[in-house]
């Protein structure tokens, strides 16, 4: 199939594509290479991918691009596009989070409505729901957003609703509950965390150490995506989340166990925009698309440990 991943060159874009091509797709890789973090580390990203003669890769903006003429023949997209970041969302900054997450979803959502696709597969986030008042959270609950950032992921979701229900674009969103593993961006914790210990530096810390995630290795994720395109249902919302629930304390000694090293920790207060706790039920992606984890969290975090310590990052 012809299929487009926007996004394409960032942490669970760049392993999805691979993942395409791999399966025989042709595929399209757009990237405006923010400089959230330095651009060189997503072209790094697609190094793989850029040398196969599948793959066409467009350093081009979603908001300033002619998605009708890029959307022309495709079947499939992968919306992972987006501005990340919770910590980053406050303040004058939020004006990027909502071009990039909510605009943009929604011109592309626009210019969908014309091709017949098959799959319209959105990345959304757990952090639409907040400090969530049961545990596990399922797709059904409310959603209270705690950061700017969860906000403009939980507009794009409600947009890919609206297209679905009012033009019948087959949307099908996924909700990430922490994703990790090679190629995390740098200003998420376990890259950060593995950094320093390859440093001898300490670990930042935010409030005692015993909030806890719902931890999902990136393979799995990109499992997740391929199952939505074969066989979510039209409309729905999925959580994907890893089933290793574990405090960041708990992650931490695991980390030491794997590095072997101590770590030393820099603790400061909570941020504004921190969830305590995050599980997903995933019980509807299990019984709709088949969806079972296969990485548990030690395994998950020694393949990142080994992608960072062979690029000594």
């Amino acid at each position: 199939m012809r299929i487009l991943v926007t996004g394409a060159a960032g942490f669970i874009g760049s392993w999805l594509s691979e993942r395409l091509l791999a399966l025989g797709h042709e595929v399209t890789g757009i990237d405006c290479l923010t400089d959230y973090y330095p651009p060189q580390i997503k072209r790094r990203n697609i190094e793989t991918s850029v040398r196969n003669p599948l793959f066409k890769f467009l350093e081009q903006d979603l908001l300033n691009t002619d998605l009708t003429r890029l959307l022309d023949g495709c079947e499939v997209v992968f919306h992972q596009a987006a501005q990340a970041g919770v910590r980053a969302s406050w303040g004058t900054d939020f004006g990027i989070y909502v071009n990039n997450n909510i605009l943009a979803t929604q011109r592309l959502l626009e210019a969908a409505k014309g091709p017949a696709l098959k799959r319209f597969v959105f990345a959304s986030s757990s952090s639409v729901y907040g400090n969530a008042q049961k545990m596990p959270v399922s797709e059904d609950d409310p959603t209270h957003p705690m950061s700017p950032y969860g906000v403009t992921k939980l507009s794009a979701e409600n947009l890919c609703q609206l297209y679905h229900k009012n033009f019948g674009i087959p949307t099908v969103s996924l909700r990430y509950f922490t994703v990790f593993g090679p190629r995390q961006r740098p200003d998420m914790a376990f890259h950060k965390f593995i950094r320093a210990m390859l440093g001898g530096d300490a670990l930042p810390i935010f409030g005692n150490g015993e909030q806890t995630r719902d931890f999902t290795f990136v393979e799995d994720a990109v499992n997740a995506n391929i199952l939505a395109m074969e066989k979510g249902r039209n409309g729905a919302i999925y959580n994907i989340g890893g089933g290793s629930r574990i405090s960041l304390n708990r992650a931490i000694e695991l980390l030491e166990g794997v590095t072997g090293k101590e770590a030393k920790r820099s603790q400061s207060e909570s941020q504004k925009g921190d969830v305590l706790h995050t599980w997903a039920d995933t019980t509807r992606a299990r019984n709709e698309l088949g969806f079972a984890p296969k990485y548990d969290f030690e395994q998950g975090l020694r393949r990142e440990f080994e992608w960072m310590a062979s690029l000594r990052l």
